[in-house]
């Protein structure tokens, strides 16, 4: 049985206004590969950023990982490690204000990834003493500012 590939995952997403233009950032380690990638949508929010960039990362994987995905987002590492998500799908996607979770389909496309790679959530501390981090932050800020010039 061949053990699964290690790949450490930092993601990162901003908003110019929430909602308004917004970009994602995200680095991908394996070994001693690695790759920056980011992401434009011209009008969007701060959340759904911050769900596309493990999205993003996670489908850049070829074979199933055993994944550490660092974020500075408490929504995203919270809806995995305070069990958020398995809440909302027992009660059908409603939270307990029995409101309708937003961005379902992203939450949806994040846990199909998420029963591909074995993923562990990792929250850091947003603008911090992290490099990785930054850098995501930067990738994301960049692409808003490259995606507003065009």
């Amino acid at each position: 049985m061949n053990e699964k590939k290690h790949v450490i995952i930092y993601t990162d997403g901003a908003c110019s206004g929430n909602p308004g233009p917004g970009g994602w950032g995200a680095i991908l380690q394996y070994g001693e590969h690695r790759l920056e990638m980011s992401g434009f949508e011209g009008h969007t929010t701060n959340n759904r950023m911050e769900l596309t960039g493990p999205i993003c990362a996670l489908k850049k994987l070829n074979t199933p990982c055993r994944v550490e995905l660092y974020s500075d987002s408490a929504y995203l590492i919270n809806a995995f490690n305070k069990g958020w998500l398995a809440s909302w799908q027992k009660h059908n996607w409603l939270k307990s204000d029995k409101k309708s979770v937003e961005n379902q389909e992203l939450w949806k496309e994040l846990l199909a990834l998420c029963a591909v790679h074995s993923v562990t959530w990792i929250k850091v501390r947003g603008h911090a003493d992290n490099p990785m981090n930054n850098r995501c932050d930067e990738l994301a800020r960049g692409a808003i500012k490259a995606g507003r010039e065009k």
